[in-house]
């Protein structure tokens, strides 16, 4: 009873922090976010990995106020963009009407608690999004990703990906930014000190590498399984939900 009830209580407490943290940040995510360039790579091979079909039905994890959703929108039958903060899903339907884009539904609810149909989806996507979630709710989001999705259909998340210097593409990110906050003088080396110990507490940000990711996707039974490195830590892993294996023949003669 009380360890589910402290794990129970861990997850309402990520979730609320999140909701507080995204909700103030919505308006200025929304103005910025277009302005990234690591971002916007990170987007595009997103997209380009999903690849939806224009009967697709499709779903954003994660979505914010729609620099994937509304990409995708333009591209599926139907999207549902899913955030914690009711405000980013405010900024998600504006951007929609503005755009004159209608086949857009969007759910304020915490990823974790997200509820869908099985089988019920062609693709799910999230991008930047699923590093604010604890490790054992991301390997939870790709199981459940993993029922809502029909036979063939893929998982395709973008993201920080990299550990705590496990493998060398970790130990090479990690390096290359201390030597990039080093050279700035005292503001870098005040930048490494607070980044170690938020690196540490993994509080806010809880980014695993993209191994890590890949087993995740093997658990949850993904086939088909490609990581892919973008640009400095950022990466994206693709899965297919396996169809079912035909059982062939008529009947004997």
């Amino acid at each position: 009873m009380n360890g589910s009830h402290q794990v129970a209580s861990g997850a309402d407490r990520n979730i609320a922090r999140q909701r507080r943290f995204w909700t103030r940040r919505a308006a200025s995510w929304d103005h910025g976010a277009g302005n990234n360039p690591g971002l916007v790579k990170v987007v595009e091979r997103v997209l380009g990995e999903a690849n939806p079909s224009t009967e697709a039905s499709a779903v954003d994890l994660g979505c914010g106020s729609g620099q994937v959703t509304l990409a995708l929108a333009k591209l599926c039958r139907t999207v549902i963009g899913v955030d914690v903060s009711a405000e980013m899903i405010a900024l998600l339907l504006e951007n929609a009407a503005r755009e004159g884009i209608s086949n857009i539904e969007g759910r304020a609810v915490p990823i974790e608690r997200l509820k869908l149909l099985d089988n019920s989806v062609d693709l799910v996507v999230s991008n930047y999004a699923l590093h604010h979630l604890r490790d054992r709710d991301k390997q939870v989001a790709v199981n459940e990703a993993f029922k809502w999705l029909r036979p063939g259909g893929k998982l395709v998340v973008g993201d920080m990906m990299f550990g705590r210097g496990g493998d060398a593409r970790d130990r090479e990110i990690i390096g290359s930014k201390l030597a990039l906050l080093l050279r700035k003088g005292p503001g870098g080396w005040w930048r490494i000190i607070k980044n170690s110990g938020r690196y540490v507490i993994r509080f806010q940000e809880r980014p695993v590498s993209m191994s890590a990711w890949v087993a995740i996707f093997n658990r949850a039974g993904l086939t088909d399984i490609e990581a892919l490195p973008v640009v400095n830590e950022a990466a994206v892993v693709r899965g297919t939900k396996p169809k079912p294996l035909s059982t062939g023949g008529g009947a004997m003669n």
